[in-house]
Order: structure tokens, then C-alpha cells, then sequence
């Protein structure tokens, strides 16, 4: 084994011995915001996105913008009450001390909530309503997936790849950069991937080309149509 490889390895699982089996809640307690289980294993979305990545990114990134976007709005009260869409809505009347604070990790929070929620399933495709729309909008299922992985593999650094819904159920393709999301524009996200490199190094090193292939495998369509039913009625959170 070359002496770089001996490296990387023995480093991963220096952080992989941190790692609890079940999510860290204490990081999150003493706030509004909470950091939920996965709805399904470690080990649903294998062999596609590895368990250890899961277990790393649920429970200690995500996690970590849980408790850091408490922290921020425990120093106004007055942002505590506010729900996560309509916060990242409004950041421009977020206290400028904590604004950064607030974009970074409440972006971060809602994009990894929407994150889990779409994935666990089994890949395929989408049908009845949302798959006409996508038919409509997209240009088709295998388009949809051409440019969305096209558009995913130029985003510069970290960042994400998002589909929008509108409230007349109108489907769009968008990227931002960091954890900056569609919700800071009030829209909302019907679903998006993930593409910092804690989403799939241990895995795929640096070829997020073939982890953005391999993610449409584990989407399941069912939460994902519930999403753009929930967005068509005006009650789709984050």
C-alpha cells in the first residue's frame, strides 16, 4: 500500500472511532432547533453512499450546524420563535452579529432536513403529476438527470444542486454555493444533493461525477412526490 494511502486510511478511521452509533442529540439541546434521527439505517442507501458517510455526516456536520445555529439565536431571543424558512427568508433583518451565523448553519440545517427526507428509497422514477411536470419543466426524466449532474460537477467548491417547486407546481434547476438555499430567495426545495465533499470522499474520492450518478439510486419518489404536494398546497417547509 503506497505510504499516502496508509495515511489517509489510518486518518479516517481515527475520526471513524468518534463516531456513536446513534445521533448526537446533545449537541442540539438548550434550542429551537433539533437535529431528528434518520428516518431509515445507517445502511439503507448502500451500496451508493456508504454507511460510515452517512453516520459522519448526520451525525457530526449536521449536528454541528444544529447546535451552532442555536447558539447563534440565543443571543436574540427574537429569532427563536421564527421558523427556519421564513429566518433564512428574512436574513436581512437578522442582527448583522450573527447574520453569517445564521445563513451558514440554518442554511446548512434546512438543506441536510430536506436531504435525508428524499433519499432511502430505491431510485426509479417519478410518476402521476410530478412526473408530467418534470416532463413539462425538465425535459424528461434522463434530461433531468443529464443536467442536473451537469450541474452539480461545476459547482465551484462546496455547494448544492437543487430542483425548486413553485406554488403552481412549476419545477426549475439551481445550484448555490456553501449551505445557501433556495429558501433565502422564499422558494422551496423539492429536492437537492449535496455535493461539499464530506457527502462522498470516503467513498468516491474526488469523482463526484460518478457519486452524482449514483445518487438518483437511492431517491425515494414517494417522499419526494409528497414534497411537490405539499408545495402545490403552501404547507412544504424546508
Amino acid at each position: 500500500m503506497p505510504h499516502i494511502h496508509r495515511r489517509t486510511l489510518l486518518a479516517t478511521l481515527a475520526v471513524a472511532a468518534l463516531v456513536p452509533a446513534r445521533p448526537v442529540r446533545a449537541q442540539t439541546a438548550g434550542g429551537p432547533f433539533t437535529l431528528d434521527p434518520l428516518p431509515y439505517p445507517v445502511t439503507q442507501n448502500e451500496p451508493h453512499i456508504d454507511a460510515e458517510t452517512m453516520t459522519l455526516h448526520h451525525d457530526r456536520h449536521h449536528a454541528a450546524y444544529v447546535a451552532n445555529l442555536n447558539a447563534a439565536v440565543a443571543k436574540h431571543g427574537e429569532l427563536a420563535g421564527r421558523p427556519l424558512p421564513d429566518l433564512l427568508a428574512g436574513l436581512a433583518s437578522v442582527p448583522e452579529d450573527v447574520r453569517a451565523a445564521v445563513r451558514n448553519n440554518g442554511g446548512g440545517h434546512a438543506n441536510h432536513t430536506m436531504f435525508w427526507q428524499i433519499m432511502g428509497g430505491k431510485g426509479g422514477e417519478a410518476g402521476g403529476e410530478l412526473r408530467a411536470a418534470i416532463d413539462r419543466d425538465l425535459g424528461g426524466v434522463a434530461r433531468l438527470q443529464e443536467d442536473f449532474n451537469s450541474a452539480g460537477g461545476r459547482v465551484f467548491g462546496s455547494g448544492w444542486v437543487f430542483v425548486t417547486v413553485s406554488r403552481d407546481g412549476r419545477l426549475a434547476l439551481t445550484t448555490r454555493p456553501n449551505q445557501d438555499t433556495p429558501l433565502m430567495d422564499g422558494q422551496r426545495v423539492l429536492l437537492g444533493n449535496d455535493v461539499w465533499e464530506h457527502a462522498y470522499y470516503l467513498k468516491y474520492r474526488n469523482r463526484r461525477p460518478d457519486y452524482l450518478k449514483a445518487w438518483w439510486n437511492v431517491l425515494d419518489w414517494d417522499a419526494i412526490t409528497q414534497r411537490y404536494t405539499a408545495a402545490k398546497a403552501g404547507t412544504l417547509g424546508v
